[in-house]
């Protein structure tokens, strides 16, 4: 009896003490480019099949951004959500050989995932530096900027498909509370828009990134 009483105080103890844990939010910039991709579909029953170069231009308005949340355990293991504001400008020449005065995702290619992370901290520089990894899974939800010359102008976000993300970085620790990060990130996407213009364009996008950002726990 007595080592069963002990037994049911030590569960009690562990079952009454929560698991430590540590909310973070993230705020970041950085520089963003979009390799060439295939644009196939229709323009109002025109088949359209090109390859695309693509442009981020990160620093123009609106600019390439992006917001997270991690929910990080003692393991080093934490998941969260996470929101990256894109761009996509279609160039010049391509834009204008298929007959569109504009073909942009730009306000923005909008990337939302479910994360989850894994960080090893007290490994470099007496435990101040910080490596960590990423991956997520979740939509792509563009707004769409697409006008054929003299049609109907599609302007507006729509869900186009899934998407997933990658990233490695490195945090470095600033206060008790605060940290600065720079990562890797790379993101893709299908995406499928309707045109008010008359049919549909189907494209996969990728983005690469160089990020830079501020990390506050609590």
């Amino acid at each position: 009896m007595r080592n069963l009483g002990m037994k049911a105080a030590v569960a009690t103890v562990i079952l009454a003490t929560p698991a430590a844990a540590e909310m973070e939010v993230s705020f970041y910039f950085g520089s963003q480019s979009v390799p060439h991709s295939v644009l196939s579909g229709d323009l109002d029953g025109t088949p359209v099949n090109r390859t695309i170069a693509w442009e981020g231009k990160s620093f123009s308005p609106p600019p390439y951004y992006g917001v997270k949340a991690a929910y990080w355990r003692d393991s080093g293991w934490g998941y969260g959500v996470e929101l990256t504001h894109a761009k996509a400008y279609a160039s010049d020449a391509d834009r204008a050989a298929l007959g569109l005065d504009t073909l942009e995702f730009t306000d923005g290619h909008n990337i939302i995932t479910a994360n989850i992370h894994r960080r090893w901290e007290d490994l470099w520089w007496n435990g101040r530096l910080t490596p960590f990894v990423t991956a997520g899974l979740g939509v792509a939800v563009p707004h769409v900027d697409i006008q054929p010359t003299g049609e109907a102008h599609t302007f507006g976000y729509q869900l186009t498909g899934p998407a997933a993300r990658l990233g490695v970085g490195v945090s470095m620790d600033l206060t008790e509370r605060m940290s600065a990060y720079t990562e890797y990130q790379f993101t893709y996407s299908d995406n499928k828009v309707e045109l008010d213009s008359g049919g549909t364009l189907e494209t996969s996008l990728i983005t690469n990134a160089l990020n830079f950002g501020i990390n506050y726990s609590f």
